[in-house]
């Protein structure tokens, strides 16, 4: 056994704590994960909370897992990833007051004086995101509702900073997850001063800002003793984890890429800060200090998976024990029956992004024949939540291939990574659907992984780009044939279904200073050619 040191990434992620430790080589050694939910907010529809003693144990319980299988091996540092958006305010003496994970959207009526007070767009054109689920609305609901937590409020820290914090005692940030606040100059990647003026906090609370792979701090005793990490090992700053998967694989303009996991970003890597005109994708800052990314985000697409394994695909998870292998593998394999077009089951759930108007449809199955219950089998349904979020994606690549003159996608290709990319069903709908070369990564966690390349930085190592593709999958011609009116159906039957989301029925998200009639119903998306 090797025991040459391993850089150690820790993911705060939407769906669960990992921790991964890999070698010089890039090579995964070790690993650990939790899966977590966040709880709602009572009274506050929309609302939900994160749960920093509960999430701080679940990974210090997955770090402390990689550090058993490690059996004495160095962990030359540490480096963190999280979701974005998210953030945590401390007080004086570094204790957490009050967090949020990305999914929380209590501050619907402050987004919506955001809105009214023409704020809303500035924060866009400066910062390159909508106030839905960012800190501007979301601080003027603290300072609104609980007016004395913000008082006591010293530090602001995104979640992948929290990771930092909590195992250093220091307070910084770095640009990637910094600016997914939506509190950020985009140019200057940096916090902008009017901005937090404007929203009404002290620019004071906002950390000071390092560019990923610096080394900030080391392990304290109190995280050593909760991680099994040793006391002074280097913390490196990471960043957020859309970013962190293109630095893994060394993401660069000319082929896009689709991040797959809780929630799917279809991302493309720029030169320039490119805002939408339109309001449609968002803008973030990249892990270069030279380069930009713009995404359209897939809500929740991943998860839906889960839930339709945990809710009606026991079984799967018994067959996958007796075969070796996983649960999403066998529901791929039932999937795999069905064909293009999933016997016409069709799933609402996530909608094409138009950032000042993002409304979702009411999570449904249509189209499914209860005269036909092997047509209309678990596998067509799984299949159909593959198309779904297949044909969201596609949207995405024609509103990226728009905004860059044809740049973004020149390559003819797209890359396609994050614990989606685990399936051979879903790159084949890709492809299909898109008419683009659809190329895996050699393995899915490439956010861990480039937090893995950010810690080996920190101290002066260098672990290569992910390696080529593990599988490039081309369109099969006969279902590349097919999708132009599968996904002019999808999008017709989206419309429909969400002219009826509210009431008494729940959409899958309504977010937070939306316009009031959905763009998506105003404009109709024309397919993928």
């Amino acid at each position: 056994m090797s025991t040459s040191p391993v850089f150690l990434a820790i993911d705060a992620g939407t769906g669960s704590a990992r921790a991964l430790a890999f070698d010089i080589e890039g090579r995964l050694v070790a690993h650990g994960a939790r899966e977590w939910t966040h709880a709602p907010v009572p009274g506050h529809p929309g609302g939900t909370v994160f749960d920093t003693d509960g999430g701080w144990t679940a990974i210090a319980g997955a770090v402390s897992d990689v550090v058993a299988q490690l059996n004495g091996r160095e962990v030359a540092a540490v480096a963190a990833s999280s979701m974005r958006e998210g953030f945590v305010l401390y007080d004086a003496d570094g204790r957490e007051l009050w967090a949020c994970p990305n999914t929380d959207g209590r501050a619907r009526a402050e987004a919506d004086d955001l809105v009214r007070e023409g704020l809303a767009a500035e924060i866009y054109a400066t910062a390159g995101d909508w106030v839905s689920i960012t800190a501007p609305s979301r601080l003027r609901w603290i300072a609104r509702h609980e007016p004395d937590l913000l008082a006591r409020a010293r530090h602001l820290g995104m979640l992948s900073d929290w990771v930092t914090t909590r195992l250093t005692g220091r307070f910084v940030t770095e640009p990637t997850c910094g600016s997914s606040s939506a509190l950020f100059d985009l140019k200057a990647r940096t916090w902008s001063a009017h901005l937090a003026e404007a929203v009404g906090i002290d620019r004071a609370i906002l950390p000071e800002v390092v560019e990923p792979g610096q080394t900030v701090g080391v392990v304290t005793i109190e995280a050593a003793a909760a991680t099994g990490l040793a006391p002074g090992t280097p913390v490196v700053t990471g960043g957020a984890d859309t970013q962190l998967a293109l630095h893994g694989i060394a993401a660069r303009p000319g082929t896009p890429t689709i991040v797959a996991g809780t929630f799917w970003q279809t991302t493309a890597v720029t030169d320039a800060p490119l805002v939408d005109p339109e309001r449609r994708l968002r803008t973030l800052c990249h892990v270069d200090p030279n380069a930009w990314m713009v995404e359209g985000i897939g809500f929740l697409s991943g998860l839906a998976m889960r839930w339709f394994r945990d809710a009606m695909c026991p079984d799967a998870a018994v067959a996958a024990t007796e075969g070796g292998t996983s649960a999403f593998a066998v529901m791929e394999e039932w999937a795999s029956i069905a064909p293009a077009g999933a016997n016409g089951v069709v799933a609402t759930l996530a909608n094409v992004m138009q950032a000042d108007a993002w409304h979702q449809a009411v999570p449904s199955f249509l189209g499914f024949d209860i005269n036909n219950p092997a047509a209309s089998s678990r596998g067509a349904f799984i299949r159909a939540i593959e198309e779904s979020a297949a044909i969201v994606a596609a949207a995405h690549l024609d509103i990226l291939t728009e905004l860059t003159g044809g740049g973004a996608t020149a390559n003819g290709a797209v890359t396609f990574t994050g614990g989606s990319s685990a399936g051979t069903l879903w790159p084949r709908i890709i492809a299909g659907v898109t008419g683009l070369d659809t190329a895996v990564t050699p393995a899915p966690e490439a956010t861990s992984y480039g937090a893995a390349r950010l810690a080996a930085q920190g101290v002066g190592a260098s672990l290569p780009p992910m390696g080529e593709p593990d599988r490039i999958v081309h369109p099969d011609p006969t279902e590349r044939a097919a999708y132009p009116a599968i996904v002019e159906r999808w999008h017709r039957v989206y419309r429909d279904v969400l002219s009826i989301s509210g009431g008494d029925l729940d959409p899958l998200f309504t977010p937070p200073g939306a316009a009031r009639e959905p763009m998506q119903a105003r404009r109709i998306p024309a397919p993928h050619a």
